[in-house]
């Protein structure tokens, strides 16, 4: 295609020097030409199926449809083709299937390199093709390849915006890489400056709300800005109200339920998430989500019923191939255990967690941290009941949380950690009630203790001082805040913390 786009911009070159001959073999050729550039980009009525297929999770029936498609050069076909195999990877976490499957990235990528420079999705499906790969990477654990690819897809995406700026599409993409650079620490923003790279969270979210005005990319571009406010910033009431509106509309949508059930079980409202996760479609049509029965034990765990909480860790490690999450749930299963008072059952956890999977994700390496705590110093009877009152209040089971706590003091605890730790545990039981002076006191005794060993729960309560500021219109005292929990320096929770912090302080 490279070719033949050269050789007809070279007749034309040559043709036009020939006065009025030379017009009107120009028009010719002009009208030769366009067809082949208009069907390098043509969303056919079935690739516009499949692409809304995959957005609910559907994987056989749009695999079907592309399978049917006659033109597997067209750059659309590429892209909906590409994003089946990211929704395999990303559900299965199978390292064989990401053997099969990577040498599809180059092959696709040198195929939209040869098709029309002078679209605009020629750019975007690029960038997209490298930003799907990119999180496919970055779930195998190969950072430095996935980091790589987001900056060629942030390059490709400045470029189209300044080619285009009324191509919407863009900015589905654009405005959420301008999130996640706007939201890096400051001690490795330097490193974005240096590579070109320019974030900002307001611009980014307003890239994400007009990237929901196209017809095709819109709910994609909305559960993106979403998971964004979720995960990146603060989740707000209408967050939470524009969320449960959009399960309710979309009842088929296997994704939209999945990652609304992970908002809710974060911001502590896992009994919706049960809910959801409880009446989510099902069948062959749909990718299957081992990941559920780890979402669905982690509710159980939460709610102090072990026995249920077992039986979904043990189906989601019978039936998923894949290396994250791993650690975290034999994990768990010790918890199970050892919170139901079998200390027989839940130390042989800890050597299985020790032996398998992988520390990709946050998750991980928390529970490999605490593996190898607890294979020196077995925990006692006070890290049962903060870690009691931790998973109650997690899930949003906030009675259930005070009651374990009540019987205690700060006194009651041996180390400082635990002294920490159950401060930070008030602060947030009394947070997610709104009794907000309580959670400040709380949350304050947790830093005085956490700061000078560097404790984690200095870290995580800064964060929540800062939000609770933002509640009281104090953007001094919030961003004293913020900046305090970004000078934490080793946890194992930085990452997420870091990004939190430093996005709040963008906004």
């Amino acid at each position: 295609m490279r070719r033949s786009k050269q050789w007809r911009s070279d007749v034309l070159a040559a043709v036009c020097r020939f006065g009025a001959v030379g017009r009107v073999l120009r028009c010719l050729l002009l009208l030769l030409a366009l067809p082949a550039c208009a069907q390098d980009f043509v969303w056919t009525p079935g690739l516009q199926r499949a692409y809304a297929e995959l957005t609910k999770g559907k994987l056989q029936p749009a695999r079907q449809i592309l399978a049917a498609e006659t033109n597997k050069t067209n750059g659309l076909y590429l892209y909906v083709a590409n994003y089946a195999d990211m929704l395999a990877l990303l559900a299965s976490d199978d390292d064989r299937l990401l053997a099969q499957l990577v040498p599809n990235e180059s092959a696709r990528l040198d195929r939209l390199e040869d098709l029309d420079e002078a679209s605009p999705y020629q750019r975007l499906l690029l960038a997209e093709v490298r930003l799907h790969w990119a999180f496919v990477k970055l779930k195998f654990g190969k950072d430095l390849a996935a980091s790589w690819g987001v900056i060629k897809a942030y390059k490709l995406l400045v470029a189209n915006q300044a080619r285009f700026p009324d191509f919407l599409p863009t900015y589905k993409s654009l405005g959420t890489l301008r999130i996640m650079i706007g939201s890096v620490p400051d001690s490795y923003a330097w490193v974005a400056r240096l590579l070109g790279l320019r974030g900002n969270v307001q611009q980014g979210l307003a890239d994400l709300q007009r990237a929901q005005q196209d017809p095709v990319f819109s709910t994609e571009a909305r559960l993106t800005e979403l998971l964004i406010r979720a995960y990146v910033l603060r989740f707000s009431d209408a967050n939470e109200g524009a969320l449960r509106q959009f399960v309710d509309e979309a009842p088929d949508n296997l994704l939209v339920r999945f990652f609304a059930a992970t908002t809710e079980m974060k911001n502590a409202h896992s009994e919706r998430a049960l809910a959801w996760l409880s009446t989510r479609p099902t069948g062959p049509a749909y990718v299957p989500l081992p990941i559920i029965d780890n979402l669905l034990g982690d509710i159980y765990l939460q709610k102090g019923q072990y026995t249920a909480a077992l039986g979904h860790y043990e189906r989601f490690l019978s039936h998923y191939r894949g290396q994250n999450f791993v650690k975290d749930t034999h994990y768990k299963r010790f918890l199970c255990y050892w919170l139901s008072g079998d200390a027989a059952h839940a130390r042989p956890e800890i050597s299985l967690l020790l032996a398998r999977g992988r520390t990709t994700v946050e998750a991980d390496k928390a529970a490999q941290k605490a593996a190898e705590t607890y294979r020196k110093t077995f925990p006692g009877a006070g890290q049962r009941v903060l870690m009691q009152a931790r998973m109650a209040s997690d899930g949003g089971y906030l009675e259930q949380a005070q009651a374990w706590l009540r019987p205690y003091t700060e006194a009651s605890f041996a180390t400082v950690s635990e002294r920490a730790e159950y401060h930070y545990r008030l602060g947030r039981i009394y947070q997610k009630m709104s009794n907000l002076p309580m959670a400040v006191a709380a949350f304050e005794r947790a830093v005085a203790l956490s700061e000078p060993d560097q404790l984690s729960f200095g870290a995580t309560s800064s964060l929540q001082l800062g939000y609770i500021y933002q509640q009281f219109h104090n953007p001094a005292k919030a961003r004293q805040a913020f900046e305090k929990a970004l000078t934490y320096k080793h946890h194992e929770y930085k990452n997420s913390v870091d990004n939190k912090a430093r996005a709040a302080l963008n906004q």
